[in-house]
């Protein structure tokens, strides 16, 4: 995919101190009736930098980003989100918090009846009650960011499935969110469009450094993420050499049976002597 020229100059570059911690799950448990989905999961994402979150079906992956919204409360446990104790607000309080999170949903989850401009505005549009000139230019910002600003008329049923999880990207990035959730933006796609997503997500990684947490079930995107950089005078990912980091930190969170069984970066993962994880990743 050839980058586009970079919208929102002026986004995530004024973040709240938030004690250099985006979100922070301290033995955190939850059970529906008697399945125990997590088994007092603790980690942290330091502000700025991306975290991909790895496990089999019913790890407890999504359930993490669910509990990270606020949508789910846990048993025990605390959870902290860009410096506010989840586990204690009320629920009109999580709706404040939420304006500053940016959620790019399983299979896109946009509206059928709406258009993608429509989609993509829908918050801001929540949030004043008209669209208006300032909403139309951030709706076109962050469509020419996913390189879709033709589609600004069309709806989602005209297309593809990559293009969907495009305009959901930019529905994510609309509001210049502080900390941004990915849930499988890969999934289901073939392999030349996820390129496509994973470039997305590390020039937002890159050149914005918001806050992200990813939930993938593709080793190679997280690999890919890990191992390019996003080059924004040549608009374009480049692979770095053999042995070096990308500017943004990125860590790799791996779950077994609802615990968390590994938290480091991609050198320690390949690294690991532990016999679950070395077969997980080969």
């Amino acid at each position: 995919m050839s980058a586009p020229t970079l919208p929102l100059d002026a986004a995530a570059t004024t973040t709240t101190d938030h004690s250099g911690i985006a979100i922070l799950f301290e033995g955190v448990r939850l059970a529906f009736e008697e399945n125990e989905v997590l088994r007092g999961v603790s980690f942290r994402l330091p502000l700025g930098e991306t975290k991909a979150l790895f496990g089999v079906a019913g790890s407890g992956k999504s359930t993490i980003l669910k509990l990270a919204l606020g949508l789910l409360k846990p048993d025990a446990g605390r959870i902290v989100v860009l410096g506010n104790d989840m586990t204690q607000m009320r629920e009109e309080d999580l709706f404040e918090l939420r304006g500053k999170i940016g959620m790019v949903f399983q299979e896109s989850a946009l509206f059928d009846s709406l258009t993608v401009r429509e989609n993509v505005a829908f918050r801001l549009m929540e949030e004043r009650g008209i669209y208006d000139p300032d909403i139309d230019r951030r709706v076109r910002e962050a469509l020419s960011f996913v390189e879709l600003e033709h589609t600004v008329d069309m709806f989602p049923s005209e297309l593809s499935g990559g293009m969907r999880r495009r305009v959901a990207i930019a529905r994510a990035i609309i509001t210049q969110p502080e900390l941004l959730l990915y849930d499988s933006p890969t999934g289901g796609l073939d392999p030349v469009t996820s390129n496509t997503i994973v470039e997305l997500i590390v020039k937002q990684r890159d050149v914005y450094k918001t806050s992200s947490l990813l939930v993938t079930h593709r080793l190679q995107d997280a690999f890919t993420m890990a191992t390019h950089q996003f080059d924004k005078q040549a608009n374009r990912l480049q692979e770095l050499p053999r042995g070096q980091y990308c500017d943004v930190p990125m860590s790799f969170l791996v779950l077994r049976d609802g615990k968390v069984i590994f938290d480091g970066d991609i050198h320690q993962l390949v690294h690991t002597k532990d016999e679950y994880i070395k077969e997980y990743i080969s």
